[in-house]
């Protein structure tokens, strides 16, 4: 049986080798978008969560505090926040911004005409820190005005800035997680359909079927190149990161990698569900390169902020694996952070892949009867 599906999966890699095409789209595809993405996008945020450190309690700061709260730029996180360790927040992704207001914020204003804010953003995301400091900046900006009204001696507040993690605010932190998640998708999922459908086609998956081979194995020696070539993709990606973007890889490379295979077995399993219920390579493609490159685009939160979309979206972006992907790469390569941060997107990604493929398996035994 073993020799078996080896023969079968070294025919299923030679039909990729001979098909130029296929190359193409296999290896031409990641190369360019990474590129692309890379030097040339930019994008932009509204609404995000912000955690206010007050350890000034005073008039001052609560004015502050409650002109932030009515800004529609920012949504004061309280709940599961905790004040002690900022990073902490950071790292769980519970917060985009934070602002630090001291205990002398009100004497500094008071007896010395000036005080100093302290902004903290993540810039793992450089296009959102940006934009959210600048509106924060501008928020404190107004409140200063407003306070100088009714003094004598205008008051003067500094914040101070910090990036987290991005601290040049380089935009391939943002689209390269992005990137991987798009090529992988897209390439995973339409190769396997096309692959699969075009046995049916051509009529040779019906001699597979009533072959001694299990319907099982003949999925698995073709999903199996196909792992191996995106895995290859993802190298590929990673190399042009760190020595053309310039981009390293803050975290654990084998978590990384591991993470990425569990990612396009997903992805796979979703080409092969595409593939047991289509009957020809057109609607297939449609369905792969459309139903699969739209969702990627709009909801996994590289392109557009989750946060920003309307409540059932964010709900329904909840059943895309592209945006539990993108987590994952953000937090391990540009976080470096390890599996005790993604566990739970981890686990997502697993049990996605175990339904379709369950409803795949059943699905195909069924056409076989």
């Amino acid at each position: 049986m073993k020799k078996q599906l080896f023969i079968f999966i070294r025919k299923e890699f030679a039909h990729v080798m001979r098909d130029s095409k296929t190359l193409l789209v296999l290896f031409g595809l990641p190369i360019v978008q990474i590129l692309i993405f890379g030097f040339a996008l930019t994008n932009e945020v509204k609404n995000a969560k912000i955690m206010v450190v007050d350890r000034a309690h005073d008039v001052y700061s609560q004015q502050l505090i409650r002109k932030i709260e009515a800004s529609r730029y920012f949504e004061i996180k309280t709940d599961g926040i905790s004040n002690s360790n900022i990073e902490e927040n950071f790292k769980a992704g519970a917060i985009k911004v934070a602002l630090i207001i001291p205990s002398n914020f009100n004497q500094n204003l008071l007896h010395e005409n000036a005080a100093e804010l302290r902004i903290v953003a993540d810039a793992s995301d450089p296009n959102t820190a940006n934009t959210l400091t600048n509106y924060l900046s501008s928020i404190i900006m107004d409140f200063q005005n407003e306070v100088n009204i009714h003094t004598t001696l205008p008051y003067k507040i500094i914040p101070e800035i910090r990036m987290l993690y991005n601290p040049q605010l380089k935009g391939v932190h943002n689209f390269v997680p992005g990137v991987m998640a798009l090529v992988l998708m897209l390439v995973c999922v339409m190769m396997t359909a096309i692959s699969i459908v075009k046995e049916k086609e051509t009529g040779t998956m019906e001699i597979l079927l009533v072959s001694p081979f299990k319907p099982i194995l003949v999925l698995i020696s073709k999903v199996i190149p196909y792992l191996i070539l995106s895995l290859v993709n993802v190298c590929t990606i990673l190399l042009l990161s760190v020595f053309v973007l310039n981009l390293p890889v803050n975290g654990s490379l084998l978590l990384l990698f591991a993470e990425s295979t569990l990612f396009i077995i997903t992805c796979l399993s979703i080409g092969v569900f595409i593939s047991v219920k289509t009957d020809s390579q057109q609607t297939a493609m449609l369905i792969s390169m459309m139903g699969m490159m739209l969702p990627t685009i709009l909801f996994s939160g590289f392109m557009f902020p989750i946060e920003n979309m309307p409540l059932p979206l964010q709900i329904v972006s909840n059943i895309i694996p592209s945006k539990w992907y993108y987590v994952i790469v953000k937090s391990i390569m540009i976080k470096g952070l390890g599996f005790s941060a993604i566990w739970k997107e981890t686990l997502i990604l697993f049990f996605i892949t175990i339904i379709l493929t369950g409803i795949s398996l059943k699905s195909f035994k069924i056409r076989l009867a």
